[in-house]
């Protein structure tokens, strides 16, 4: 075996796991930035940990593959932050972080607290390199940790404030285990005896519905889930990690459930008598506070983790595998299409109800604008392979529930938790995937959080192109506070209010494109724009502070 630095180790690795891009936060493994320039891996420096967390956060979802990021010790407890996203929503991120050799531990080293505790909270696999000879081993255990079963983060805490112990020499060869390079890796199937059951109880059911959630996607099985919905007749809700699974126009596709949901969505699972959770955590997001399904309503849930099979409903037949594998098994059993006519007459009928409800709101000429008549313009005008990032709160809600993806090349990923993650994810998507557009929907509340990451765009050329939805205010949070307060007093609206912001012109101020949209006939010419531009660009589109999203349908 060749002698070399653990710096270039770690470089030839990475890049043997096929890792284009490494997200971080200045100083963490310094004696590998050469190495990894050599390998044309692109060293992306950002202002803050957790924005380089949901840089590698994003990448990942969108490249299907381990995204890697890193923060020097005193950094560590800014990216474990960062990580609660990537965790919450089964992304494969790798985190290294640097930390001081143990004899100075414990002794109020300045800068210095303890790593372990608080990323074990955030990651699947959690551990310390402490000598040269440990860092092949955990590499790839931390690959293989990240991508295998429900995938998620690992962390890496390397001896040395900036991970110094790379700088050592040892014999080492460099071994990527392949099937780890993408997820998944593994397409485990159910027993036959299981699928014929699952079979016979989704025949016999008069009202079924399919829930797909994220699990669907990370396995690729659209065709799969469209092709089961068809044969069986059986109408599909999707989760927002699934969204992109079933055609918005399918007459089957009843659209997203839970809180951050159409109406119509609740309201046929309400009414099912079986529910199959396909690839799904049965969250509280996704059955609105586990509410959805009815108590009493048959279950069946497919899950290639094993502990997810009943963690929040009895079920009547779990089945552990591949989402993908698993949809394909039960197919090639099923001996006739079904003819559920009378329930699937009923959900296109709940459907359209929704539809016909939401339509003013979708055409409204308000000025300002009405959120849901921006959602319809992006709609119809963003292009047709787009990658769709959304932040959390109303951003979910609008994008999730009102936006349609109306092509199949079109993809959508969203924040699972912190506020302001849209803005950074975006970049590290558009490096997974430079060839398509990007476009990013956040809110002024959460374009505030990681404005300056504008700059870290700029800087390397990659050009995504961020909407905000500017009502000068978290107006989700205006209830809550006008509730407290007894009504709209003054005093009130200081808890959810901001000075109105020009966001348009601080992004030319940075170096991006910037333009301000008024009416809703300036928005698709404005996404043409930044289009054309070729660089990164921010759409301030003036929006009706009143422009509230609904709560969630329980009954």
């Amino acid at each position: 075996m060749p002698k070399m630095t653990g710096a270039k180790f770690l470089a030839e690795t990475l890049n043997a796991y096929n890792v284009t891009h490494f997200f971080f936060m200045p100083v963490i493994i310094p004696e590998a930035m050469p190495e990894l320039e050599k390998l044309g891996i692109k060293r992306i420096m950002a202002h803050a940990e957790k924005p380089a967390a949901y840089m590698a956060d994003g990448y990942s979802r969108v490249a299907k593959k381990a995204g890697i990021c890193g923060a020097q010790s005193v950094g560590g407890m800014n990216l474990a932050a960062g990580l609660q996203d990537a965790y919450l929503a089964c992304s494969p991120v790798i985190a290294l972080t640097g930390r001081l050799p143990q004899i100075q531990q414990n002794r109020n080293a300045y800068q210095e607290v303890d790593h372990i505790n608080p990323f074990s909270a955030v990651t699947k696999f959690n551990t310390l390199v402490n000598t040269i000879d440990e860092l092949p081993l955990t590499l790839r255990q931390a690959f293989r940790e990240s991508t295998s079963g429900t995938p998620g983060p690992s962390h890496i805490d390397l001896q040395g404030i900036t991970g110094e112990v790379i700088t050592e020499i040892s014999d080492f060869e460099i071994i990527a285990e392949e099937q780890y390079i993408k997820i998944p890796p593994f397409r485990p199937e159910p027993e036959l005896s299981s699928i014929i059951e699952t079979i016979k109880l989704l025949s016999q059911a008069k009202k079924p519905v399919i829930i797909a959630g994220g699990g669907t996607n990370l396995s690729g099985a659209r065709k799969e889930l469209i092709m089961l919905a068809e044969k069986l007749q059986i109408p599909v809700a999707t989760s927002l990690n699934a969204k992109e699974v079933f055609p918005y126009n399918h007459p089957l596709a009843i659209g997203v459930p839970g809180t951050y949901s159409r109406a119509c969505t609740n309201k046929i699972i309400s009414e099912s008598d079986l529910v199959f959770f396909i690839g799904s955590h049965t969250g509280s997001q996704i059955t609105n506070n586990w509410r959805l399904p009815k108590k009493g309503t048959k279950v069946i849930q497919l899950d290639i983790n094993p502990s997810e099979l009943g963690r929040s409903y009895p079920i009547t037949i779990g089945l552990q595998g591949d989402v993908k594998a698993s949809l394909a098994k039960i197919i090639s059993n099923i001996n006739q299409n079904l003819n559920n006519s009378e329930w699937v007459n009923q959900i296109k009928k709940i459907v359209n109800n929704w539809k016909i409800e939401i339509s003013p709101l979708l055409n409204s000429e308000e000025i300002p604008m009405r959120p849901e008549r921006l959602c319809k313009e992006l709609t119809s005008s963003i292009p047709t392979d787009t990658i769709l990032v959304s932040d959390t709160g109303h951003s979910g809600i609008w994008t999730g529930a009102i936006m349609d993806l109306k092509n199949e090349n079109q993809s959508y990923i969203r924040c699972a938790g912190s506020l302001g993650w849209a803005l950074p994810a975006s970049i590290g998507a558009k490096c997974a995937a430079p060839e398509r557009p990007v476009i990013c929907f956040t809110g002024d509340g959460g374009a505030w959080y990681h404005l300056t990451e504008l700059e870290t765009a700029v800087r390397n050329n990659i050009n995504t192109i961020w909407i905000i939805n500017n009502n000068s205010s978290l107006n989700q949070e205006r209830h809550l506070n006008e509730e407290i307060f007894g009504g709209p007093k003054p005093g009130s609206d200081q808890l959810w209010k901001f000075n109105q912001g020009n966001f348009a012109e601080i992004a030319k101020l940075m170096g991006c494109t910037g333009i301000e949209v008024n009416k809703p006939s300036e928005i698709a010419l404005a996404v043409e724009k930044a289009i054309e531009s070729g660089k990164p660009s921010v759409i301030d589109v003036k929006t009706n502070i009143n422009g509230i999203a609904p709560t969630a349908w329980d009954g």
